[in-house]
This record gives structure tokens, C-alpha cells and sequence, in this order.
């Protein structure tokens, strides 16, 4: 995987398509800002020592060349992943490329917009400073190890603010929390054998044993109360439930951001 800058849109396509050959273990040669021809020379190098297929995004026509030359010479396919696009926009559009090398990464609004949907998540995660909840864009709630903070991150770097409050029983929710009226409050949960399995790992991976004195953390009743009175609270407020026993972070993520712009659509209607 060649980048003239750093690789990201390469790496998430190249694992998508990776991820649909369950019996095959794929091995990656990463080489991000190749700007240059003698940075690209020391890839060919490598490339002809451990040949493989080549997938890269370069703007600059002679490095294109001179990689696209060197894989037809060795024999080994290779592909622009962003090449075909560009020339569909380049067809409708009927205008040229700017051919500005990391042009997604510019420090513009909507980057200072994830920087600062960031600072906000770090600063509300898992209930801390609730009296700020009002200005999130989104408010995750659920007992623990439902993933609400690495979710909250992940939607933070998509530019929503996303706070995150932990739901234990027999500690009343905070107050802020009840009369809500901008955020969107999503409730996370999962089921109880799961759950149990989570925080078991994460118990070994803290060092703690069977007898650490957390029976009811890991207990099967305790847990199914848990989940329990999660559902019941989500029920009494009207918080959509998300289930998150068998979805990846970016699934999770990827429903909350539909459940939001819905959300968004119909005030805008409404309005």
C-alpha cells in the first residue's frame, strides 16, 4: 500500500476487501508520504524483495508511471484504489483535478468541528461534568462494558459531540439527564452472557481473579438485573435501544449516526 499522504483511505479499503477471505492471513507493506521519486525507489526495492499485490493512491503522474511500469515489469497487479473515481468526478464534473495531495486532511472547519467534538467526549465521558449534557450532539447511556466510551470516540471523530453516562442500579440517574432536550440519548445493551464474557476479560486484564470481591460484576443474576434496569429506564424516558452484543464499534457507530440524522431531518421538517 503506496500513499503520497497518510495511508488511511488504502488501509480501510485494502481490509475491507481482505475481510471477505476468511482463510486467508494478509500481510501489509505500508509506506504513507512517498512523495518523491527516490522515496519511491526505495519501495520498488522492497516491492521486488516481497512481491505482492500493490494497491496505492499518488497524485503525481511520474511516480504513477514509474510504479505502475515497475509492477508490469515484475509481473505483480497493481491498481489506483482512488484513480477510477477521480475520473468519474473528472467526466460529470467536466473539470480537472486540483491534484492537491492530502486535500482531505486541510485544517478546515470541519476539522476544527472533530477536534472540538473530541475535546467534549473526553471531557463528559462516563458521566463526568453532566451539567454540560445539554450541549451534546448525542448522549450515550447503559450499564457497563455496553462500549459507550470507545463508540463516543469514534463518533467524536466524525464531528459529534457525544457524551456518555453509565446506568448502575441503585444509583439514581443524574437529574441533567431527565430533561434533556437537544441531545439525542441512544441506550446501549447487550445481553447478559456478553456482557459476563467482557467483563470477565477485562478482568484477567487487569490482574483481578475470580475472588476479587466483584461477584456481582460478573454474576449471571446480578448482570440480567443490570440489563433489566436499563431497559425499564430506557422505557420510561423513551431513549431508542441499541443492541450491541454482536456489533462492531463502527456498526454501533454507524446506527447512531442514522438514528441522528433522522432525527435532524425531521426537526428540520418540523420547523
Amino acid at each position: 500500500m503506496i500513499s503520497d499522504s497518510t495511508g488511511e483511505t488504502l488501509i480501510t479499503v485494502a481490509r475491507a476487501v481482505a475481510a471477505q477471505y476468511s482463510n486467508v492471513s494478509p500481510v501489509e507493506h505500508v509506506y504513507p508520504l512517498v512523495r518523491s521519486q527516490k522515496q519511491l525507489d526505495r519501495v520498488l526495492a522492497e516491492i521486488e524483495e516481497a512481491p505482492g499485490i500493490v494497491l496505492f493512491t499518488l497524485l503525481e503522474k511520474d511516480l504513477v508511471e514509474r510504479l505502475e511500469a515497475k509492477c508490469q515489469e515484475i509481473n505483480i497487479p497493481s491498481l489506483s484504489i482512488i484513480g477510477p473515481v477521480m475520473q468519474l468526478f473528472q467526466a460529470y464534473l467536466g473539470t480537472e483535478t486540483s491534484r492537491r495531495v492530502g486535500a482531505q486532511h486541510t485544517l478546515n472547519a470541519e476539522y476544527f468541528k472533530r477536534i472540538d467534538a473530541l475535546n467534549y467526549t473526553m471531557m463528559h465521558d462516563d458521566g463526568q461534568h453532566v451539567e454540560g449534557l445539554e450541549d451534546a450532539d448525542v448522549v450515550l447511556v447503559g450499564v457497563s462494558r455496553t462500549s459507550k466510551t470507545p463508540t463516543s470516540i469514534y463518533l467524536a471523530n466524525r464531528g459529534v459531540r457525544t457524551a456518555n453516562v453509565p446506568l448502575v442500579p441503585g444509583i439514581p440517574i443524574p437529574p441533567q439527564l431527565e430533561t434533556l432536550k437537544k441531545p439525542l440519548v441512544v441506550s446501549l445493551h447487550a445481553t447478559p452472557e456478553r456482557l459476563i464474557q467482557i467483563r470477565q476479560n477485562r478482568l484477567l486484564g487487569i490482574g483481578a481473579g475470580p475472588s476479587s470481591g466483584d461477584d456481582a460484576y460478573t454474576d449471571r443474576q446480578a448482570v440480567a438485573e443490570e440489563v433489566t434496569f436499563s431497559r425499564k429506564l430506557s422505557a420510561k424516558y423513551d431513549w431508542p435501544l441499541l443492541d450491541v452484543t454482536r456489533r462492531s464499534i463502527e456498526e454501533t457507530a454507524a446506527a447512531i449516526m442514522k438514528l441522528y440524522g433522522d432525527r435532524q431531518r425531521q426537526k428540520a421538517s418540523q420547523s
